[in-house]
């Protein structure tokens, strides 16, 4: 629905930082509430304060009328792109940073899942849209989840039918294609696909068209990783298949809960897995990935 450009912002003197503008594409910016989407888009992500979410920074009209939306500028590459780069070389991901990055995901949808809003009342944001495209990695080793153009929340406007099912049809939760209401728990299964297709290199629910897609979903048949990649560890692959259960009370409770369980894989390993072992590796990325320059769509 939108691209997003990168810019530089400019004050007195020789202050200047790069920034993401993100805008509607013409041909949509006349659909039936598609400028009042942006705005809440907007309004609740300026409202979402947390290392590892993206931060909104403003919003406003230009001189045409026309909407934009200004967010921080993460310098680094997505997170299909750094799965990619492991794949145009013939080599699988390390399952350790693999981890360490399901976990720096998880922190920014527990702040989310977590948000209180001003008069301290629970107003939690669903995000409804985690994708590897939506896991943005900086060049400093900093994981940010970006994009809650789709994030439902309590005080949000209703804009469409509640009929209507939101987000890429590969990446929902089988609850969602059925009709039933998102919960914290479809955010997780959104993080299972996304694990495991970082841990294999491979698709999870990709069909030949966005319905066949959607038709793999709602089975949730999904392939034993023990299979697609031996070796790895058993409280990893047991973490993600269970993200990975088809009915939402067989998930992790929350977002939290999920987390301390890659946690607990990790705390054997003697190495680190922070941002100076992420940050090296997004790097590398670059100069593998054979994405064009110029506005990716949003």
């Amino acid at each position: 629905m939108a691209v997003v450009w990168r810019a530089v912002q400019r004050g007195p003197g020789r202050f200047a930082r790069s920034v993401a503008v993100k805008r509607i594409l013409p041909e949509l910016r006349l659909l039936p509430d598609t400028i009042a989407m942006f705005a809440e888009e907007a309004r609740i992500g300026a409202e979402l304060n947390h290392p590892n979410v993206v931060a909104v920074l403003d919003y406003g009209l230009d001189e045409f009328g026309q909407p934009y939306l200004v967010s921080e500028y993460v310098n680094g590459l997505d997170l299909r792109a750094w799965i990619d780069s492991h794949a145009a070389r013939g080599i699988a991901t390390p399952w350790e940073l693999v981890t360490a990055i399901g976990i720096e995901i998880l922190r920014g949808l527990a702040s989310a899942h977590g948000r209180v809003d001003a008069r301290g009342q629970a107003a939690e944001v669903l995000h409804r849209d985690v994708t590897p495209a939506n896991v943005l990695l900086d060049f400093s080793g900093v994981v940010k989840l970006g994009d809650f153009g789709l994030a439902k929340a309590p005080d949000r406007e209703q804009m469409t039918r509640p009929d209507v099912v939101k987000g890429k049809a590969a990446y929902l939760a089988p609850e969602l294609v059925r009709g039933e209401p998102a919960s914290p728990r479809s955010d997780l299964f959104g993080v299972g696909i996304v694990l495991w297709e970082a841990l294999t290199g491979a698709r999870l629910f990709l069909g030949e068209n966005e319905i066949a897609s959607a038709l793999l979903v709602r089975d949730a048949r999904v392939p034993m990783l023990g299979v697609r990649r031996p070796g790895l560890p058993f409280q990893l692959m047991q973490a993600v298949h269970r993200a990975l259960e088809r009915e939402p009370a067989r998930r992790f409770a929350s977002a939290q809960e999920m987390l301390e369980a890659l946690r607990n894989v990790l705390r054997v390993l003697p190495g680190t897995t922070d941002a100076s072992a992420l940050g090296p590796s997004f790097l590398a990325a670059r100069g593998r990935k054979s994405r064009p320059p110029g506005p990716n769509p949003g």
